[in-house]
């Protein structure tokens, strides 16, 4: 794929959202709502700055050195081998954890439609169409991501629309809502821990725009179209989750909420539209379906960049633009994890399942460290300018934001099990790179650079920033 045929800012936009909006603002926002009241707001917008944050510092990187494998080969440049190796076995780790939990959430839902067939059955079948379709290629599958995106958001859309007529009272023999359950609602009902207690949720809803840098190598016109999707992305995210919950308070009581069902269902059901609440539960298996392609896409990716590195068995090192190897990998991995769901006790699988939120924040802790280090080393980028705004003080908050919100996972209800079990991943990686580098090495390593398979742009060249006034 050359530059003039590459993924465009639109493509990546809708790749990116393909990867974000899913089950778990479908569906896990309520746990979020629940917590924060009407302050959710804060919650999302300041995970919307922390987004906004990262993506601004991996696009000065990838601007001025798209490469596959994105965070992960930027911060092997920036701190050594070790840490490439850690990261992106633990994000790649935790993600195929958290896509097979996808996979066996979407067959749950199949199986009210498809009694026929077992939950078994339905999350193998889905895990195995995910990862055949990735192998169709980057430009075919942000087509197809487009179409399932455009589903999620116009479903999305719809519900804003549904909601604004009760509020205003426009369905005939309905009574307009007004503020309805808003007004009676405290605005931090849980105090400034509420708040707290919802911004890991609220992040994981918008976990997964990191897809962004990795689809970066096979962007047309890197320079131009990264950062615009950046931009794009952030804006629709902030301003469509805000807008779905707006209009949502005001239909039901956020104490009422449960972690079962959707707050959107629960809106709409309570309005007396039954039938757009059910229609929201065949979006929210669109979502999961749409979620599960894009994070294969960055998997195979990021695999075949740890190959290249030296990180995974030389195999997976491959010169054409899709990944196959990569992708079929993660795809037999995927189907393992899902396997574990049904031969291991169910609260081993959550245990396990849990720690892919927290491989998602370790890894955009990662991406701001690295970017801390580059932008100290070389400054902004030669061809470009700088992306993050007030360095360094934004990527000491933003830091800090993440810190906080791993830290404070065992305070949350059955989110502590994935920070123990993230640790532990963590720790595994580490000890296995120390102990048996050399047999790691030895086993994988094949003299073949990552730069023969896609050339990156010259290395960034240290900058007077004394002339432009840049810090």
């Amino acid at each position: 794929m050359n530059r003039r045929e590459g993924l465009s800012a639109w493509h990546l936009t809708m790749l990116a959202l393909g990867t974000v909006v899913g089950g778990s603002f479908f569906l896990g926002s309520s746990i979020a709502i629940k917590s924060a009241g009407p302050s959710i707001f804060i919650s999302f917008i300041l995970g919307g700055a922390l987004v906004y944050f990262i993506l601004a510092a991996l696009s000065e990187m990838t601007v001025n050195n798209p490469r596959p494998g994105s965070f992960q080969s930027y911060a092997e440049e920036a701190f050594g081998q070790w840490l490439g190796f850690v990261v992106g076995w633990v994000y790649w780790t935790g993600l195929v954890l958290a896509m097979s939990s996808e996979a066996t959430a979407a067959s749950v839902f199949l199986q009210a439609w498809i009694p026929g067939l077992s939950i078994p059955v339905l999350a193998t079948s889905i895990t195995v169409v995910v990862t055949l379709l990735n192998l169709l290629g980057a430009k075919s599958l942000s087509q197809l991501e487009s179409s399932l995106a455009a589903i999620k958001l116009g479903a999305l859309v719809g519900f804003v629309g549904l909601a604004l007529a009760l509020i205003a009272g426009l369905f005939p023999g309905k009574a307009p809502v007004g503020l309805g359950a808003l007004a009676f609602e405290p605005v931090f009902p849980g105090g400034l821990a509420g708040v707290a207690g919802s911004m890991l949720i609220v992040l994981f809803s918008y976990a997964g725009f990191e897809i962004i840098g990795l689809a970066s190598s096979e962007a047309r016109n890197p320079h131009q179209t990264i950062p615009r999707a950046i931009a794009y992305t952030v804006i629709v995210l902030i301003g469509l989750y805000c807008t779905v919950v707006a209009t949502l308070l005001p239909l039901v009581p956020t104490g009422n909420l449960t972690g079962e069902v959707s707050p959107m269902v629960a809106a709409l059901s309570v309005g007396g539209l039954g039938w757009a609440a059910r229609s929201i539960n065949v979006i929210l298996i669109s979502a999961i379906l749409s979620t599960m392609l894009a994070a294969t896409f960055g998997l195979g990716r990021m695999v075949r960049s740890l190959a290249a590195a030296g990180h995974a068995p030389s195999f997976l090192i491959e010169k054409d633009e899709v990944p196959l190897r990569g992708i079929l990998f993660s795809g037999a991995a995927m189907l393992a994890a899902v396997s574990l769901g049904f031969f291991l006790p169910k609260q081993i699988y959550l245990f396990l399942v849990s720690s892919g939120g927290y491989s998602l924040l370790f890894a955009y802790v990662i991406i701001l460290i690295t970017h801390y280090r580059h932008r100290r080393r070389y400054g902004c980028p030669p061809r470009g300018y700088c992306q993050l705004v007030g360095f360094p003080y934004t990527s000491w908050v933003a830091i800090a934001g993440l810190v906080i919100s791993i830290a404070t996972m065992p305070l949350i209800p059955g989110q502590g099990s994935g920070l123990y079990v993230g640790l532990m991943l963590t720790g595994l990686y580490l000890f296995l790179y120390i102990i048996f580098r050399g047999a790691l090495q030895k086993l994988f390593y094949k003299n073949f650079a990552l730069t023969k398979i896609f050339p990156p742009g010259k290395k960034p060249e240290q900058r007077d920033l004394s002339k432009r006034g840049d810090k």
